[in-house]
C-alpha cells in the first residue's frame, strides 16, 4: 500500500432508504478512502440454497469505482444463512450448554463438513465476482474467528485422534502426562475415551483448549488457500483478529493463538474497541497494536475500531483524532471504523458508526474530516512506521488456558475471577505509562537476545524449552523480569515435583513451597518505594536461596520471606516478583531492571504517551499523544518539524500538547 487506508464498514443491504451515491460523496468529502464490504451478509447473497444475489456487492463495487474509492472484500462466512441451519441442524455448535440456536452470529462449527462446503461454494462465488476488480485492494476471512466455546462430537472425535497422534498411541503415557488416576479418571481403553464437557481434570481441559485454537489456523489457512486461487499478486489477505472482551479489548484471545494463525495472512489486522471520554488511556490502542504488529514482525491494519460506539464511548471532543493517530504510533497503516452510520434495527441499533441514525453531519463526522484530510497532507510521513524497541513482553495461550481453569483467587466453592490476562496487562500498562515501548514475544520466540529487557507474567505453564530459553537468555546478559505463577507447571499443566519456580530457581536466586491470599500485608523495603504499599491478589512465600531481597512482607507472620528480589545469573540480571503490587510500585521494579541496559528513561511519563519509530524516508518520528485535559510540555532533544502544523521545532525548545491532542515530531 502506498497511502494510509482511512475508512469504515459499509453495508448497503442494511441501508433504510436509498444512499449510496450520497454515501460514497460524503466520505469523499471527509478523506476516507477505504471500505469494507460483505462478511456479514451471507443470507441476502445466498437466500436460499445455490440462488446467489450480489447485486448489492456489484452496485457497492461500481460506485467506489465511480468515486475512487479502495474496497476490502470480507469473506460472508461468520454468520449463517436460517436454511443451513433448518436443514442441517448438527451445523449449530455444541457448548457446554447445549446446542445454540439460530439467530446470533458464530454459532456454527467451523470444522462441520456441510458448513465447509457451503462456505467454499459462497467464497469461490464472491471472489468471482471481486477479485478482478481494480477498487479491490484485498480481502478479509471471515470475521474475528474462534473456536467458539465449540465441543461437538465431530471436535472431541479429532480431539481424540490428535491425543493418539501425540502420545504416540501410548495410553499410558497419557494418563501419565494428564494424571488422569485421580479420582478415577484414568482411560483405558481409546474407545473409552469420556466426553471433555465435565471433566475436572486441568490438564485434559488445558489440552483441549489448545487442540481447538488449532482448528482456527486449520479454518483460516483454509479458506486462504481459497481466496490465494483468484486473488491478484497486489491485493493482500488478512483476518480481523480480537482480544478478549471484557466489555472493550482487553487481553490476549483465549480462542486463538494469533502467531500461529497469522501465518496463512500477507498481512495481520486487529479489531481494537476501546472506553473513551474520561476512560480513554490509549492502553488497549497500544496493546493491540504491539500484539499484531509483533504477530509477522511488520505494519498492521486496524480493521475495527471505536467511532461513536456505546453512549458511554461518544469520545470527547479531539479524541477521535487522537485515537486515529495512536493507531498510527503503534505501526497501524489503516483505520476503520465500526462503522459509516448506526444502522436501525437489530442487535447493533446503539452502536453507533460516524454517522447517526439520521444520516446528518455531526461532530464525529467532522472530526472524521479533518484526521482524513491531515494524512491526506502528511500521510506518507506516517506510513510504514518501523520500530527496534529493546523491551518484550512474552505472552501464552497455554498459560491463560491453564490459569482460566485454575483461577489465582479460586477457593473451594468460588471458581475466582483473576486469570492470565489480569497479571499481564497490570504488567503492560505499567511499562506502557513509563513511556517505555515493546514488542510481543511467545514461548516459542527462539532469538531473545535482540532485547534488554523481557517481561514475563504469570508463566504458569511452560515447556523445558522456553524454560531453557528463559535461562540461556539471562546467563548471556539479558534482564528477566517475572511474577508470581510462573514456573509451575510443564506444558500439560501438571505441577513440576520439584521447588518452584522449576528449572529457574538458581536464575532467580529464589524457590517458594507455600503461597496465600494476602490480608492486612503490607511491603517493606529500603531501596523501593513501599510506603503504604500493599500486596494483593496473591504472595508466594520466597525464600531468597541466593537473590538480594528488594522488598520484604510487612506483616508479623509473613515478614521472614522476600517478595521482590533481584539475582545476578551469567551475565545478565533475573528479577521476581512475587505478588501483585500496585502499578507505581511495579514501575520502581522496572526502573531498577532498566538501569545499565540500552533502555532509556522517558523524560515523561503518561498521561502523555511518547511513542516512536522510524518512517519510511529514514527520518525518526515521535508521536506525543495527551491523554488528559490537562496541558503537557516535552522537551526534544533533536531539532524537527511538527508535521501536523510544519513548525519548526530546535532542540531543548518546550513543546506544548494540549488536551486530548497530538504532536509528531519528524526529526531533522
Amino acid at each position: 500500500m502506498r497511502q494510509l487506508l482511512f475508512g469504515c464498514a459499509y453495508y448497503d443491504e442494511y441501508m433504510p432508504c436509498e444512499r449510496l451515491q450520497e454515501d460514497m460523496k460524503m466520505m469523499k468529502d471527509t478523506g476516507i478512502n477505504t471500505i469494507r464490504i460483505a462478511e456479514s451478509t451471507w443470507s441476502t447473497y445466498e437466500p436460499v440454497p445455490g440462488v446467489f444475489d450480489f447485486s448489492h456487492v456489484l452496485r457497492v463495487l461500481d460506485a467506489a469505482e465511480t468515486h475512487g474509492l479502495q474496497v476490502i472484500v470480507g469473506t460472508p462466512t461468520y454468520a449463517i444463512p436460517s436454511w443451513m441451519a433448518k436443514r442441517h441442524p448438527d451445523v449449530l455448535i455444541d457448548t457446554v450448554s447445549g446446542r445454540k440456536f439460530y439467530g446470533k452470529r458464530q454459532i456454527m462449527d467451523i470444522t462441520h463438513p456441510v458448513f465447509r462446503f457451503y462456505a467454499e461454494r459462497i467464497i469461490r462465488k464472491l471472489m468471482e465476482i471481486t477479485a478482478n476488480r481494480l477498487c479491490v485492494v484485498g480481502f478479509q476471512l471471515d470475521n474475528e474467528t474462534k473456536y467458539y466455546n465449540n465441543v461437538s462430537a465431530n471436535v472431541q472425535d479429532a480431539f481424540i485422534k490428535h491425543l493418539r497422534e501425540t502420545f504416540h498411541d501410548d495410553l499410558d503415557a497419557m494418563n501419565r502426562a494428564f494424571g488422569l488416576d485421580y479420582w478415577s479418571n484414568r482411560i483405558g481403553a481409546w474407545e473409552d475415551f469420556p466426553d471433555v464437557r465435565a471433566t475436572i481434570n486441568g490438564s485434559l481441559a488445558s489440552e483441549f483448549d489448545k487442540f481447538r485454537r488449532t482448528l482456527v489456523d486449520e479454518y483460516l489457512a483454509w479458506q486462504a488457500s481459497i481466496v490465494n486461487e483468484y486473488r491478484r499478486k497486489d491485493q493482500f489477505v488478512t483476518q480481523n483478529f480480537d482480544l478478549e472482551w471484557r466489555g472493550y479489548s482487553f487481553g490476549i484471545q483465549p480462542q486463538v493463538n494469533h502467531l500461529h494463525a497469522a501465518r496463512c495472512l500477507s498481512v495481520a489486522s486487529v479489531d481494537i474497541y476501546h472506553p473513551s471520554q474520561d476512560k480513554l488511556t490509549g492502553a488497549e490502542i497500544a496493546f493491540g497494536g504491539d500484539l499484531t504488529r509483533s504477530l509477522k514482525k511488520d505494519n498492521y491494519y486496524v480493521m475495527e475500531t471505536t467511532a461513536q460506539g456505546y453512549p458511554g464511548w461518544l469520545p470527547y471532543r479531539g479524541q477521535l483524532r487522537l485515537q486515529a493517530y495512536s493507531h498510527l504510533a503503534s505501526g497501524a497503516d489503516s483505520v476503520l471504523y465500526w462503522h459509516w452510520h448506526t444502522i436501525h434495527n437489530s442487535y447493533e441499533t446503539y452502536w453507533k458508526g460516524i454517522l447517526s441514525q439520521d444520516f446528518e453531519k455531526n461532530e464525529i463526522y467532522e472530526e472524521a474530516g479533518r484526521i482524513g484530510h491531515e494524512w491526506q497532507k502528511i500521510g506518507s510521513r506516517l506510513l510504514h512506521l518501523k520500530k527496534q524497541n529493546r523491551a518484550a513482553v512474552l505472552v501464552s495461550n497455554e498459560a491463560y488456558s491453564a490459569l482460566d481453569h485454575f483461577r489465582i483467587d479460586a477457593v473451594s466453592g468460588n471458581p475466582g475471577k483473576a486469570g492470565y490476562n489480569d497479571v499481564l496487562r497490570w504488567m503492560y500498562d505499567a511499562l506502557y505509562r513509563m513511556n517505555i515501548e515493546c514488542d510481543i514475544i511467545w514461548p516459542e520466540t527462539e532469538d531473545l537476545s535482540q532485547y534488554d529487557l523481557v517481561i514475563v507474567p504469570a508463566l504458569y505453564s511452560v515447556s523445558e524449552e522456553t524454560i531453557r530459553r528463559l535461562r540461556d537468555y539471562v546467563a548471556l546478559g539479558g534482564t528477566l523480569v517475572a511474577s508470581f505463577k510462573t514456573g509451575f507447571c510443564n506444558e500439560f499443566v501438571k505441577v513440576w515435583p520439584d521447588r518452584q519456580p522449576h528449572g529457574l530457581t538458581d536464575v532467580f536466586g529464589i524457590s517458594y513451597s507455600t503461597f496465600t491470599f494476602p490480608e492486612n500485608t503490607g511491603l517493606s523495603s529500603s531501596l523501593l518505594p513501599a510506603q503504604g504499599e500493599r500486596a494483593s491478589l496473591f504472595m508466594e512465600c520466597l525464600n531468597a536461596d541466593r537473590a538480594e531481597v528488594l522488598a520484604g512482607y510487612d506483616h508479623p507472620n509473613w515478614g521472614r520471606y522476600a517478595a521482590v528480589t533481584r539475582n545476578r545469573f551469567g551475565r545478565g540480571t533475573a528479577y521476581y516478583i512475587g505478588c501483585m503490587t500496585s502499578e507505581a510500585f511495579l514501575q520502581a521494579v522496572y526502573r531498577l531492571a532498566i538501569d545499565g541496559t540500552g533502555i532509556k528513561p522517558c523524560t515523561v511519563e503518561w498521561p502523555l504517551a511518547v511513542r516512536r519509530g522510524t518512517n519510511r524516508y529514514g527520518k525518526k518520528i515521535t508521536y506525543l499523544l495527551n491523554y488528559s485535559w490537562d496541558n503537557r510540555n516535552y522537551v526534544p532533544t533533536h531539532d524537527a518539524v511538527s508535521l501536523l502544523d510544519g513548525k519548526q521545532i530546535t532542540a531543548g525548545d518546550t513543546v506544548a500538547v494540549g488536551p486530548w491532542d497530538v504532536v509528531i515530531l519528524e526529526r531533522k
